[in-house]
């Protein structure tokens, strides 16, 4: 069994962290009812005995004694970490996978960057260094942060960057939440476009998640909710409340119930890797399968069942419904059509109990109306793993690898454009040791770059194939 490793960092990165770490624990305690410290465990925690000071020596096999979370927390605030730690979560950090800080990075990149990357390069070192020590067989890093504000993108991109120098032997999957165009932070489409140009150069695999998409899919579920056609009862403890466990009434920004969502994303994800399942998907198998060229590494996921998320009493959905479902629409994690786009490949990730029979079936009917690059027209990866989420029969992540990610960041390049033309707050960039206006035409040549190359893809879509340039190997 191979464990993964979560760092988390910013306020976001944090607060959907803390909601993995939360749901995660509930999945396992549903199927391992001895409290045995198995090897589904070991993926993503260590059992730790306290009772012999300093933490004490971990335990492999026998019964939990306390459980650790295998991850690191970075924030240059305290406030969200501080919650955490006096949550119901507080037992399942240390202060040895703890670096904050009390000013923040004043929602810019390179506050979080420059000076707090050079400053906390050190100790980041450090604590991966002792977290990677306590993996037998460590496989992946999951980066979680945001783009739009100055920890999350700065030092988050930072982070991934470190981990690339450390240990280039081990995958480095990023889940990006994308602000969306009404964001309150003035300044970030800059600090988007900067940590794209790392998102490119240093990401095994990408999942951008954008908050609009998010917010659509909280307030479909609460209409739903409303309008009886769920049920008009959620369960106390459901997972569209708050960790506190009491029903929230909906707010303005939801951003329990949104977190909750990139968090199923995750444990769907992840599931392969933390439960049997008669046709497992190795983490490392979804980068060497999706990813056919290196700087196109963005996955657009969609996820059914969503209420999942709201844990209603509902009945199940079909089957063939739910195939149906993870490429509609209503089911992306970002504002994206890939029906109409071009794929790449694909991956589905099914928990639960359905046979490889079930799986072919879907992917035969819904293949006529996906649109493959020529070369890869059978570019299907498929996963099954036996334990489905808390309370379904059965669940499915879909990842594609399509262009149609493109318009989010041609928003994003017109964004940061209106911005730059005018210079506008520029100067608390430049003013920062280190930072200058080159770091800005570099990023946004590397956003254009990058659209440029599904631009190329798009160009073959129904036509004659005409091979993007590439690599030149010499024969």
């Amino acid at each position: 069994m191979t464990q993964s490793v979560v760092v988390q960092v910013g306020q976001c990165g944090n607060q959907v962290g803390c909601r993995f770490w939360d749901l995660a624990l509930r999945e396992h305690a549903a199927v391992n009812k001895k409290g045995i410290y198995d090897e589904a465990l070991s993926s993503f925690f260590r059992n730790v005995d306290t009772r012999s000071g300093d933490n004490g020596p971990d335990i492999y096999k026998g019964k939990i004694c306390s459980l650790k979370a295998r991850a690191l927390l970075i924030d240059m605030e305290e406030g969200v970490v501080n919650e955490i730690l006096q949550g119901p979560l507080r037992d399942v950090f240390d202060s040895k996978q703890l670096i904050t800080d009390v000013s923040g990075s004043g929602n810019n990149w390179a506050v979080g960057h420059k000076i707090y990357g050079c400053q906390y390069r050190e100790s980041i070192v450090e604590k991966l260094r002792k977290t990677a020590e306590h993996c037998d067989c460590l496989q992946c890093f999951f980066i979680i942060h945001s783009m739009g504000g100055g920890t999350g993108s700065g030092l988050g991109t930072f982070v991934l960057n470190l981990l690339e120098e450390e240990f280039p032997e081990v995958y480095r999957f990023v889940t990006s939440v994308y602000p969306s165009g009404e964001d309150d932070v003035i300044t970030s489409p800059y600090n988007s476009v900067l940590a794209m140009k790392e998102l490119n150069e240093h990401a095994d695999c990408v999942l951008p998640i954008e908050n609009e998409s998010l917010f659509e899919i909280v307030n479909k579920i609460h209409q739903m909710i409303n309008s009886g056609k769920l049920g008009s009862t959620v369960k106390q403890n459901s997972l569209v409340t708050s960790s506190a466990g009491t029903a929230k009434t909906l707010q303005e920004k939801p951003f329990d119930a949104m977190n909750n969502i990139i968090a199923n994303l995750l444990l769907n994800l992840t599931s392969s890797a933390r439960f049997e399942g008669s046709l497992n998907m190795d983490l490392n198998e979804i980068s060497m399968n999706l990813v056919p060229f290196p700087r196109l590494h963005y996955l657009v996921s969609s996820l059914t069942p969503l209420y999942t998320l709201a844990d209603v009493k509902v009945p199940s959905r079909r089957l063939d419904q739910m195939f149906s479902d993870a490429f509609s629409r209503d089911h992306q994690l970002i504002q994206a059509d890939p029906k109409h786009s071009l794929y790449l490949a694909c991956a589905l990730l099914v928990r639960g109990n359905v046979q490889v029979s079930d799986l072919r079936r879907n992917i035969e009917r819904l293949k006529p109306s996906l649109h493959f690059v020529s070369w890869n027209q059978e570019g299907w990866k498929t996963g099954l793993c036996s334990v489905p989420p808390v309370g379904h029969s059965h669940s499915l992540l879909a990842l594609a690898n399509n262009t149609c990610v493109k318009p989010t960041f041609i928003e994003l390049k017109d964004r940061f454009m209106k911005l730059y033309k005018k210079k506008a707050h520029l100067h608390h960039y430049l003013q920062i040791d280190g930072m200058e206006q080159s770091c800005f035409s570099e990023a946004i040549s590397s956003l254009s770059d990058l659209i440029e190359e599904y631009d190329e893809l798009d160009a073959t879509k129904g036509g004659p194939r005409i091979d993007p340039s590439r690599l030149k190997i010499a024969v």
